[in-house]
Order: C-alpha cells, then sequence, then structure tokens
C-alpha cells in the first residue's frame, strides 16, 4: 500500500506482517476501531441525529399545530366525564371506546374510539370539558398525534418499515463504542500532553493550533462534554430496537425487572391479567367479546370517583373494556411513573392496584428513560437539552470526517484520503489482553446482533486491506530484483 506524503514524494509502507504500532497497543487498537466505526457507521448516527433534532420538539410542535384541538378555556366545575364521553360518542357505536384521558387546566379531554377506516385503526376525540362541544377528531396511533407519529417514524426508521429498524438499531449499537473509544482516546492524548509539559485538556478547546490539530480538539471536547447523554440515547434507544430490543426484553422479564401487571378480571369473568393494557393504556376497546354483554360507559363517573378515593391525582387515563368480564383501569399519566388500579364497572370493588413506589427499580427507569428520551418529562427544558446532544453528535461527525479530509496528501494525482491507522495493534497485545477482549466482546456481539455482525464486516474489510496492502508492496520489489 502507497502513501504521499505532504510534499508529494511516494513512499513505500512495510510489509503489514512487520509493521509494528507507533503507539502503545491499546491506544493503537481504540483509534483503529474508533476510525472504522467512525467512518462506516458514521452517515447513521447522522441520519439519527438530524431525525432526532427534530423529533426532541414534537411535543411543542403538537401544541402549535394542533392547538385548537388541544387547548379549551380552563374551567373550575367541568362536566362529568360520562356526559364528555356521550357526545364524543354522539353518532359512533359505544362498543368502539377505547380509553378516555381526562382534561388538564386549559385542555381538552381526549376519547379513544377504534376506527378501521384509518391506517393505525385508531381516532381520538376531543371535547371541550366545560361545554361538551366536540372539537374534532384525529386518527392517532398508540395515544400519538399524527405529527409525533409521523416523526416517530421517520426517526425510528425513515418510513422504511422493518428494514428501516437496522439503521437506527446499527446506529444505538455502534453509538456506545464509538462513545467509549473515544473517551479513551481523548483522555489518552490530555494523558500524553501532561507527560510532555503541556496543558492537558479535557473540557476545552486549544484555540493556539490550527488545522488538523484545532478540528481534533473541537472533536475531542464536545465528543467529552456530550458523552454521558449519547450514552444514555444509546441505551435507551436500544430499548425500542427489533433484535436487541427483544434481548432487553428477555433479560428484563428474567430478572424480573418488569412492573407488575394490573389484574383487570373480575368475578366469574377472565383469569387473564392486564399485561395487554401496558403502554399507552388505549388497547381496551374494539367490540365486545361473543356472548358477552358490552360495558356501560356511563359507569365513567364512578370509576373515577372511586380512583379519585384512592388517591389517585392529576391527568388520569381510563380504559374501558370490552366485556363486563373485564375491570375498568385508571391510571395516573405523570411522565414520572403512576400509580394504577382496576375498577369493577358494575359493583365500583378495587380489583387491583399497582402503585408505582412499589415497582422495582428497573421499571422505574425504564419509564424515566423512555420519557427522557422522548423529550416529555422535562417538558422543553428536556427537548433543548435533547437538540443540543443532537447537534453536539452531529458536530463530532462532522469534525471527524474532517480530520480524515485533512490528513490526505493534498500534492498527490486525483482524489485521495488520508492513511489508515496503522496495523498490528491486535497481534502486539498479550494473550491475557486478548483473552479479556474475546470475553467481553463475544457476549456483548451476541446481545447486539447488528453490532456483532458489523464488527465482523468491519474485520473482513482490514483482512482484505492487508493482503491487498501485501501484494502492492511484494510486486514493486520482485520488479526490482529481476531488473
Amino acid at each position: 500500500m502507497t502513501i504521499t506524503d505532504q510534499s508529494g514524494v511516494r513512499e513505500t509502507s512495510p510489509p503489514a506482517s512487520s509493521t509494528v504500532p507507533r503507539t502503545a497497543p491499546p491506544r493503537a487498537l481504540a483509534l483503529r476501531l474508533h476510525f472504522y466505526a467512525g467512518v462506516f457507521v458514521g452517515p447513521f448516527l447522522l441520519i439519527a441525529a438530524l431525525t432526532g433534532f427534530v423529533y426532541a420538539f414534537a411535543p411543542t410542535l403538537e401544541k402549535l399545530v394542533y392547538g385548537r384541538y388541544l387547548a379549551a378555556p380552563a374551567v373550575t366545575d367541568p362536566l362529568p366525564e360520562s356526559r364528555q364521553l356521550q357526545a364524543a360518542l354522539e353518532g359512533l357505536d359505544p362498543a368502539t371506546v377505547q380509553s378516555l384521558q381526562t382534561a388538564v387546566p386549559g385542555g381538552t379531554t381526549r376519547v379513544v374510539v377504534a376506527d378501521p377506516t384509518v391506517a393505525s385503526g385508531q381516532t381520538t376525540v376531543f371535547v371541550d370539558p366545560g361545554t361538551g362541544k366536540v372539537l374534532g377528531a384525529l386518527e392517532t396511533d398508540s395515544g400519538d398525534l399524527p405529527l409525533r407519529a409521523w416523526l416517530s417514524a421517520l426517526h425510528k426508521n425513515l418510513h422504511l418499515g422493518d428494514l428501516g429498524n437496522l439503521y437506527t438499531e446499527m446506529a444505538a449499537s455502534w453509538l456506545f463504542v464509538i462513545v467509549l473509544g473515544g473517551l479513551f482516546l481523548w483522555w489518552n492524548k490530555a494523558r500524553r500532553d501532561r507527560d510532555r509539559g503541556r496543558r492537558a485538556r479535557l473540557l476545552s478547546v486549544d484555540r493556539s493550533v490550527t488545522g488538523r490539530r484545532r478540528t481534533l480538539n473541537w472533536h475531542g471536547a464536545v465528543g467529552a462534554w456530550a458523552a454521558l447523554g449519547l450514552l444514555f440515547l444509546s441505551a435507551t434507544g436500544l430499548s425500542w430496537s427489533d433484535h436487541a430490543g427483544a434481548n432487553i426484553k428477555s433479560l428484563r422479564n428474567e430478572m424480573s425487572w418488569n412492573a407488575p401487571a394490573l389484574n383487570t378480571a373480575v368475578a366469574g369473568g377472565s383469569t387473564a391479567a392486564a399485561g395487554e393494557h401496558d403502554g399507552h393504556g388505549d388497547g381496551h376497546g374494539g367490540s365486545a367479546a361473543a356472548g358477552a354483554d358490552p360495558v356501560d360507559v356511563a359507569a365513567i363517573d364512578g370509576v373515577l370517583h372511586v380512583a379519585r378515593a384512592q388517591g389517585l391525582t392529576g391527568q388520569l387515563s381510563v380504559g374501558i373494556p370490552a366485556p363486563v368480564t373485564r375491570a375498568w383501569t385508571v391510571k395516573e399519566t405523570a411522565k414520572t411513573g403512576g400509580d394504577s388500579i382496576a375498577v369493577d364497572g358494575y359493583t365500583l370493588r378495587v380489583v387491583d392496584r399497582v402503585d408505582f413506589a412499589d415497582v422495582p427499580l428497573a421499571a422505574k427507569l425504564t419509564t424515566w428513560g423512555i420519557a427522557l428520551h422522548m423529550g416529555t418529562m422535562f417538558g422543553l427544558a428536556n427537548q433543548v437539552v435533547l437538540a443540543a446532544l443532537a447537534v453536539a453528535l452531529i458536530t463530532v461527525i462532522v469534525r471527524g470526517y474532517r480530520m480524515w479530509w485533512q490528513r490526505r496528501p493534498v500534492r498527490a494525482e486525483g482524489v485521495r484520503f488520508g492513511p489508515l491507522p496503522r496495523r498490528g495493534a491486535l497481534r502486539a497485545l498479550p494473550w491475557p489482553a486478548l483473552l479479556a477482549i474475546a470475553v467481553i466482546t463475544v457476549p456483548v456481539a451476541l446481545f447486539a446482533p447488528l453490532l456483532g455482525l458489523s464488527l465482523a464486516a468491519f474485520l473482513a474489510v482490514d483482512v482484505v486491506l492487508g493482503l491487498v496492502s501485501r501484494s502492492r508492496t511484494k510486486t514493486p520489489t520482485q520488479k526490482e530484483i529481476a531488473s
């Protein structure tokens, strides 16, 4: 493999088999992995950052776009929820109702009904709690309004379905590897600068340098500032992925890290638990089960009265069952986690209760992590932090590519890229270090399959480049001997 230095003189690199890294093997290995991951996974991360930046402001954008559906005059004495529900269901089959979300001051009441005429199968009707006037209806997807549902799909899979899901899982899988590798390299540089009598910089930029060194300073400092947030986004993003996410769910089940399921079986009815109601609380409706009487939706006032008497406060989400053999569910919608109860709609007896305080810590962290990742936990401040992390990631990626470009041989003919990090770091490691790397890498690769497969692809590319390098260095030598 030949490279051209800054003066335009062509050099021949030594054979790969005799190449010895100029830096310590751990740093050389981290540099090579960080480089390959940055070059090949960078585009995936860049797309995720750009779409994530827009999605971060989805809650605020919803208020601007759907203000006429979401806002209503604040009232001190709203109409009973049963009257609001009846207004929302005017002209509709009561058996299609799925849930009702009570209004907050200045907001509207939301009634979710099954609607086979729309793609999501669900429509939300918005009711003024003071007058009972229906302000309109929108197709929703698991409770998400159209704008947020569209932005969510854009961020998750670029509207490409299962194929698009691979891009976000690839990005989330590699993000934590790139961040940890970058932190190690940046700390190592600061340590070497200190040993050489220079100022060690981790969180600041050396403005006295120019060119590639200036770009490296910005790349490292911004990455160090954003590292903790990026690791958080990687972990929470993987929990939604198809393959690694399935493994995470299995681990949570094995370790009993899930919130207890709210039991909705009433006397004489089904004994199944309400696991299917987890999430947004909108999967309660449809049509009545065969042979079962439909639920009396007017019972919602009594159910809510029981829930509030049991200490549930704030905005409440009421799951309305289709058959009488199931209990109603009421859950607090607080983003920091809420209590929930199941109530028999006929006897108004509390069937079951799950308090958030009693939920396992891992389940609480999952709830908080999802809310933070979606930008809903702390309102606009949460959204600004997410946007800042997206901008930081974009900056780090762009400057990473710029550093590679700045290393190119500027006087060479044609388009040339910068040289690759030197080979041989893995062979230079002692066997205990190699064993430790294998012990860590193999389980991680199995847990995050896309990470493992892409890592294998990187290794294959590296081997091919090594073979090409050897062939290019041997051929000129043989010609010289022949002449």
